[in-house]
């Protein structure tokens, strides 16, 4: 008898239905899998034998041929164990095939018949609910990630038992109704730190504001100890809540990773990732054998911190100038291609020499001019000039160290930046833009208009400092996000003045 069961698979991020094809006729007793199967997919075999045995039902003893189906793609993990077992039950007639069709199936089986959860659930859901199915059947460890998508039924499971006796209609398993609580849970506290315990450094403050409410990526540089780093990963507790469609973005690159938590079964909060300097330009931007995310993709929607950017390989940094213009990376691979998100915040931080005391007056740098150069050219001039605001964090005073005051703190700071991703949402609604970072080059002169001042003030700028195309469109995006944050509708030419002070590589401030 022939049975038809359908699960899924994933290719980059996407999830597509496999079709999972069981025939049982008479002949040797044989057990084949075919349709490109990997290893963990050839060895369900015995997982799905023993799992049937031990679940109390006949294993048939006949020839039996699992096809997984479209049959040139691979497929891989042990999510088709379920299915497999599932069709085999069916095609032996102890499970009724009537229901079948409507579900898909996914799940690993331990050998006493109980359910694994497994990796990607959400991007199965989505799938299942594009391809109109009336439900998935998964995990209960995986059933509040998918959950997280309107419109489908969620059965979770726990054993295979419990998935015959439910399409047998002996019994009822409850749907899982997605906790939309965590949608009120801010930013307020990330990990217990807040903007509040960093003591002076007002101007770097200022700037990470101004970055966190337009997404503009931003490179610090000071000497050691001036809190470049502690500035850093406070950034997080100022930017925006993860929209709910945001929320689904992130949460589906972690899915497929297997990064999704038990008691966190969603992304709530923006993702902040920080890789040492020794990564690979493939575990940065992703790829390998079997692509998969990298850490540029795992920080969408968030921030990517690159602490001590020179000490990074230059090749390494390359690669990155693509991806933040496009907003995505797309890997390609004999037999496949994978195309990730990654609309990432870039953040960096680094000293402006080797032994980092260059610009530091109470230190003593002992660096010579060869040595700092060979340090600072692993930043090549293109990568820089899509960093948008370029500030110095200069040695913090004992003042400002022993003062009794603490500063502002970051839920506050959060309100002001929340009103200036308003604006722009309104201005920048048509253009389906998240941000001022975002703003193309051509619509610039629509949204970001400047007057003869303003105008009189960038070719300044372009004539003395020497400003290149992109350094003068990023001084225009960084002026709007100034004015969002007064809410001027107009850029005015204090903004834009403001704005400039934030390219200190390219006014020679950091040489």
């Amino acid at each position: 008898m022939l049975a038809k069961v359908n699960s899924c698979s994933v290719a980059g991020i996407d999830g597509f239905i496999v079709e999972v094809e069981v025939d049982i006729s008479y002949g040797l007793p044989v057990f084949n899998i075919v349709g490109l199967p990997e290893v963990s997919v050839r060895e369900s075999k015995d997982r799905v034998k023993t799992a049937i045995k031990n679940s109390g039902y006949t294993f048939p003893m006949e020839r039996i041929v699992v096809n997984l189906a479209p049959a040139d793609v691979k497929k891989e993990g042990t999510g088709f164990d379920l299915p497999v077992a599932i069709g085999i039950l069916v095609a032996s007639e102890v499970i009724p095939s009537e229901k079948i069709n409507a579900y898909l199936i996914s799940g690993e089986l331990s050998l006493d018949g109980k359910i694994k959860p497994v990796k990607a659930a959400l991007p199965y859901a989505l799938t299942a609910k594009e391809k109109g199915k009336k439900g998935i059947i998964i995990p209960v460890e995986n059933a509040a990630e998918a959950a997280m998508v309107d419109g489908i039924d969620v059965f979770p499971v726990k054993s295979l038992s419990q998935i015959v006796d439910f399409f047998s209609g002996f019994v009822e398993i409850e749907k899982h109704r997605m906790d939309s609580t965590w949608l009120t849970h801010g930013n307020d506290k990330v990990d217990g730190m807040d903007f509040s315990e960093v003591r002076g450094q007002q101007h770097a403050k200022r700037a990470l504001e101004i970055a966190a409410a337009g997404f503009h990526n931003i490179i610090m540089t000071g000497p050691p100890g001036s809190g470049k780093s502690m500035l850093a990963k406070r950034l997080s507790t100022i930017l925006p809540a993860l929209t709910f469609e945001e929320a689904i973005e992130v949460t589906r690159i972690y899915s497929v990773l297997g990064l999704i938590e038990d008691k966190r079964p969603y992304m709530s909060t923006r993702p902040f990732r920080s890789p040492h300097h020794t990564i690979s330009d493939a575990g940065l931007v992703g790829g390998g054998s079997k692509p998969v995310p990298g850490e540029i993709s795992l920080a969408h929607n968030g921030v990517l911190f690159l602490d001590e950017l020179p000490e990074f390989k230059k090749n390494v940094l390359e690669v990155l100038r693509q991806p933040i213009e496009d907003g995505k990376v797309s890997i390609s691979r004999a037999g496949m291609k994978a195309t990730y998100p990654s609309q990432f915040m870039l953040v960096a931080a680094m000293n402006p020499c080797p032994c980092g005391y260059l610009s530091d007056p109470m230190g003593k740098c002992t660096c010579t001019h060869p040595q700092i150069q060979k340090y600072r050219s692993k930043i090549s001039g293109p990568l820089l000039d899509r960093i948008d605001i370029q500030i110095e964090v200069p040695r913090i005073e004992y003042k400002d160290l022993a003062a009794r005051t603490k500063g502002e703190i970051s839920s506050h700071i959060r309100k002001r930046v929340n009103r200036a991703r308003k604006v722009q949402e309104a201005r920048l609604e048509k253009l389906t833009v998240p941000s001022n970072a975002r703003i193309h080059s051509r619509h610039l002169g629509a949204f970001c208009h400047l007057d003869a001042e303003c105008e009189k003030l960038l070719k300044q700028a372009v004539d003395v400092l020497g400003f290149s195309a992109r350094a003068c469109h990023s001084v225009i995006r960084v002026g709007r996000t100034i004015a969002d944050l007064e809410n001027t509708p107009e850029i005015g030419r204090h903004h834009l003045a403001e704005a400039i002070q934030y390219r200190s590589f390219d006014r020679g401030l950091s040489q």
